[in-house]
């Protein structure tokens, strides 16, 4: 029995540490050592790299909001890298040529390929990736190249935010509510030094601290910002003032599809990120690393592991007892949370927060199955191909 108590107990506190305790030690760590980069009004040549495979029904609107964007036109060069595009996507961008955008027409290759084709013809000081649905606030690119002001700053990372409305279902606000927490990390981690890596809805880097990747069966955005730190031993910062606006995440089942390619991408990412674990020549990264993403997708484990555990101690005190019960109220709260999702109750946040902690560590789990099972997944699908309240498949 003192195994499973042992189990039990390390389970939960992993869990705990993941969520609330790495939270609490960065923050006590910003107070003690406060590094936030220097910000100023710049103004570096930019190059805005667009990857899109069938974006006809939003790629005007895209170029629209970036050509509008207040930023010395001079100083922007737009870039559409067409991934084997079979819509009128190409079509439509060759219309903007005249206004400074480019368009390179690809034979399907699958999106890390096409950044890297496209960011070898960028002829920026600093290159912006940005995701094709993705609508940028009108100051984003002076709020993004802002902290570039600092020479230790080799990538920033913007904030992505969700539109409103949509016709997805709960699983939108668990992924708000998910996606505010995280930011919430990269804000912490920047006080400290880097945070772990970027979104792909908009973040920049410095153009020469661009790094080709071939394997195109990784996190792409996690794979090119985390390397600013790996390789070119800058800083990534997040810059909340850099502000994009995204749909609503995709319903439940599509939602759940999309974390688990997210979660083989990320971990592949990671895995062929050299010393990105290893805190001898990544120092505080390697520890953020293996708290913010490595940990985290292993809590399913812990969850399943605390559970069974603590269904055998059941028995043995008042206090397991209260803890299963505990659980179990839990799980079967997630239940409700699923069946009602489509519902008014279903988005009151006792229902749908257990829900949505549930659906992303299932996906999780499956992610993570898949990667040890070897498959590959190198040609991407926007999932607003699918359903229009669907968001980008990243």
């Amino acid at each position: 029995m003192l195994l499973l108590e042992i189990i039990f107990w390390a389970s939960v506190g992993l869990s705990v540490y993941v969520y609330a305790g790495y939270p609490v030690v960065l923050w006590a760590g910003a107070k003690l050592v406060r590094r936030a980069p220097r910000k100023a009004p710049v103004t570096p040549s930019l190059s805005v790299v667009i990857a899109a495979h069938n974006e006809e029904r939003q790629i005007a609107a895209k170029l629209d909001n970036t050509l509008a964007l207040d930023y010395p036109r001079e100083l922007v060069e737009v870039l559409v890298a067409s991934d084997g595009s079979t819509d009128a996507t190409e079509e439509i961008v060759a219309r903007y040529a005249a206004r400074g955008v480019r368009l390179l027409p690809l034979a399907r290759c699958g999106k890390m390929r096409a950044l890297n084709q496209a960011v070898a013809r960028a002829p920026g000081e600093v290159v912006v990736f940005t995701d094709a649905n993705a609508m940028l606030e009108p100051r984003a690119l002076r709020e993004l190249v802002a902290p570039f002001a600092d020479p230790a700053v080799g990538g920033v990372c913007g904030n992505q935010k969700y539109g409103r409305g949509g016709a997805g279902d709960s699983a939108g606000a668990g992924e708000n509510l998910y996606w505010t927490y995280d930011k919430y990390l990269k804000h912490l981690e920047t006080q400290l030094g880097s945070t772990v890596a970027a979104d792909g809805s908009i973040y920049a880097l410095r153009r020469e601290l661009y790094v080709q990747i071939e394997d195109g069966a990784q996190a792409d955005d996690f794979a090119v910002s985390a390397r600013v730190v790996t390789e070119g031993r800058r800083r990534l910062v997040y810059e909340p003032a850099a502000v994009s606006y995204e749909p609503p995440p995709a319903k439940s089942d599509l939602e759940f599809r999309r974390k688990v390619r997210v979660a083989n991408h990320c971990m592949r990412a990671i895995l062929n990120l050299e010393g990105a674990l290893n805190p001898f020549r990544t120092g505080l990264y390697a520890f953020e690393m293996w708290s913010h993403k490595v940990l985290r997708y292993a809590v399913p484990l812990f969850a399943l592991a605390a559970l069974a555990a603590n269904a055998l101690l059941a028995g043995r005190s008042t206090l397991y007892l209260l803890l299963f019960a505990g659980q179990v109220l839990f799980y079967a709260l997630a239940l409700a949370g699923y069946a009602l999702r489509r519902t008014r109750w279903g988005r009151s946040k006792p229902l749908y927060a257990p829900f949505y902690f549930c659906l992303a560590n299932a996906a999780a789990l499956v992610g993570v199955l898949s990667l040890l099972r070897g498959e590959r997944i190198t040609v991407w699908q926007p999932q607003r191909e699918m359903t229009q309240a669907g968001g980008s498949d990243k």
